[in-house]
């Protein structure tokens, strides 16, 4: 983090980075699930201060939340590519264009926040009852949301900057950044909510408010940053390097991804939708199980990081095999340690399902149920986070649309139609479909680099 004073002329000579040798793929995973790690704890406690309000609040605020997650898919779009062409930028020692990237990136994600909450603030009980919810849940569901909609403008900007310091190789920041927020996430959670120190109890449009809150207050400490040049990347003139060709660039590389992420999007839409034929508990119980095992899912996040980071400083610098042995022993590591905190919230996962809303013996056994199979699906998943975000920083991003859009929607989907409209099954049949989408996306992927064609990927 440099200091505050006079800015150096970016434009005039490429600045220099150090080369990306330093960096583990431990140095670069761990800050990375300490922050995903804070944000599925603080996601749990939410769900836990939710979860006092009733089932039908549950239901609204997890599928409220479900098409939220959407947004993460249109800014992909910008994300993707900006961590690509950073990471690239550092690895050249070019730490001017990884800035020119990065603001340019910023004015693409608020551009898109903007319009995601245009088009779909008017819709919001729409959007919720079209997940085949009951009417009480649409109502809570769909105040929800409107209210998260109105802050998608700062949690655009606030996640195209984090994006792009870690692939700059920086990870600490949004660390702390990250921390700051959920703290004030929580306790806005529990001041809004029940209407404490004199505010009123708002219920679930409450903690729909401490979310925004804590998103500004994310975008804020970026900024801040940012303008007074305390960031990894030191801050050129804000107008030069906003071309097209370089928007091109971005969304080229995004693009991709943003499809493999709407997706899947629609892709888990279709699948509650099949589950919500079977009621109302299973549709609690499979929102409380994601939620819990949120915690499984960190070690992934920071593999998936760390090795898009690595993979695209690396083939930056000229050295594609240091990019290769990244990729593999990110995905080692997210394998073991995704395996054993599935197979340590299995082994808790009744009194844990208690605790986080599951009301009821017969949401309490499906959540357990739930979480059985979702866990013992983790190492599979591991592969789909580490090698995944090993060809995204490479920039090759259609392949893993291609693995999606079959392991969901071939197997995933069309299992759980052939299990619930013709072979009549469960709704835990159901549920196992998760097993051979996880297991061809990981023999997919896993082939894909192994094949070394990432590394001829131009951006």
């Amino acid at each position: 983090m440099s200091g505050a004073g006079a800015q150096p002329d970016l434009e005039a000579a490429p600045a220099e980075a150090p080369h990306s040798e330093g960096l583990g793929v431990w140095a670069l995973a761990w800050p990375s699930m300490a922050i995903f790690g804070l944000q599925s704890l603080v996601g749990l406690v939410d769900f836990v201060i939710v979860g006092t309000l009733g089932t039908q609040a549950v239901a609204g605020v997890g599928v409220a939340t479900q098409f939220f997650n959407a947004v993460f898919a249109v800014l992909a779009a910008v994300t993707t590519g900006t961590i690509a062409l950073v990471a690239r930028a550092v690895g050249a020692r070019d730490l001017a264009e990884a800035d020119r990237v990065l603001r340019l990136s910023t004015l693409l994600g608020a551009l898109l926040g903007l319009c995601v909450s245009a088009l779909a603030m008017p819709f919001t009980d729409s959007i919720v009852a079209a997940f085949g919810v009951e009417p009480a849940v649409v109502r809570l569901g769909g105040s929800y949301l409107r209210i998260l909609l109105a802050f998608t403008l700062p949690f655009a900007v606030g996640f195209v900057i984090a994006s792009g310091l870690r692939g700059a190789g920086d990870v600490r920041t949004p660390l702390l950044v990250g921390l700051v927020m959920n703290v004030v996430n929580v306790i806005a959670n529990v001041t809004l909510v029940f209407g404490k120190l004199g505010f009123p109890a708002l219920g679930t449009d409450g903690s729909a408010l401490a979310s925004g809150i804590a998103f500004t207050t994310s975008m804020a400490l970026y900024l801040v940053l940012w303008w007074r040049n305390r960031l990894m990347l030191p801050r050129g003139p804000w107008r030069t390097g906003l071309t097209v060709a370089r928007a091109r660039r971005i969304l080229r590389i995004g693009v991709p991804t943003a499809a493999e992420q709407s997706a899947w999007q629609v892709g888990l839409w279709l699948f509650l939708r099949i589950v919500a034929h079977y009621g109302t508990e299973p549709v609690s119980a499979y929102l409380i199980g994601v939620r819990i095992l949120s915690f499984s899912f960190v070690p992934g996040l920071g593999f998936s990081v760390a090795a898009a980071t690595l993979v695209g400083q690396h083939l930056g610098a000229g050295r594609p095999e240091l990019a290769t042995r990244s990729g593999w022993r990110a995905n080692k590591g997210a394998m073991a340690v995704m395996a054993c905190v599935g197979l340590a919230i299995i082994g808790v996962s009744r009194p844990v399902a208690s605790w986080f809303g599951a009301t009821g013996s017969a949401t309490v056994d499906l959540t357990v149920s739930f979480i059985s199979i979702l866990g013992a699906a983790q190492p599979l998943m591991a592969v789909e986070f580490a090698l995944g975000g090993a060809l995204r920083g490479a920039g090759d991003t259609r392949f893993p649309l291609l693995a999606i859009l079959c392991g969901l929607f071939v197997f995933r989907l069309g299992g759980a139609l052939l299990v619930s409209q013709v072979l009549g099954g469960t709704v835990i049949a159901v549920w196992s479909c998760l097993l051979a989408d996880y297991l061809v996306k990981a023999v997919l992927l896993s082939a894909r680099f192994a094949s070394g064609r990432w590394q001829e990927v131009r951006l």
